[in-house]
């Protein structure tokens, strides 16, 4: 499966995630969304990156963006992984058969989502796309913030 590419329709996706609910992509249309992609709960960098994100969400926020965060863990898991840090404003989906991850392309060669972030439209068109090659890093709040002003 070829990796989606910037300027194309984000395939629309429902998972399970944290406060007790389902999130569809859809239903956010109309406004941008931050659809982070991350290895794993309670990991260094992982945590690291949704804490910068919910320290930011004001930034997103002031912008009408909606972060998701998605994972191959379970919701226990992101529910853990959220109160052990405090909860995060966002929230985190439970992508567990990784069918989400592989139609955006972020899966690695060993089957585990590499870290990644698109920037969707208010009309659901993927304007930015980064996807980490070792994943050490992540994107800044600001670089985010950056393009999605551009919208």
């Amino acid at each position: 499966m070829s990796a989606l590419a910037v300027g194309e329709r984000a395939p629309d996706f429902t998972l399970p995630g944290t406060g007790g609910r389902t999130y569809t992509l859809s239903e956010f249309r109309g406004r941008p969304v931050v659809l982070v992609f991350y290895p794993g709960d309670d990991t260094p960098i992982c945590t690291k990156q949704l804490n910068a994100y919910n320290h930011g969400l004001e930034q997103f926020t002031k912008l009408n963006a909606q972060v998701l965060a998605i994972s191959a863990q379970d919701v226990d898991s992101h529910e853990r992984f959220s109160a052990k840090h405090g909860g995060f404003a966002f929230p985190l989906l439970a992508d567990t058969d990784k069918q989400v991850a592989a139609r955006y392309g972020t899966l690695g060669p060993l089957g585990f989502p590499r870290r990644s972030v698109f920037i969707i439209d208010a009309e659901g068109i993927v304007r930015y796309a980064h996807r980490a090659i070792a994943g050490l890093t992540y994107r800044p709040v600001s670089e985010l913030v950056r393009e999605l002003e551009k919208l």
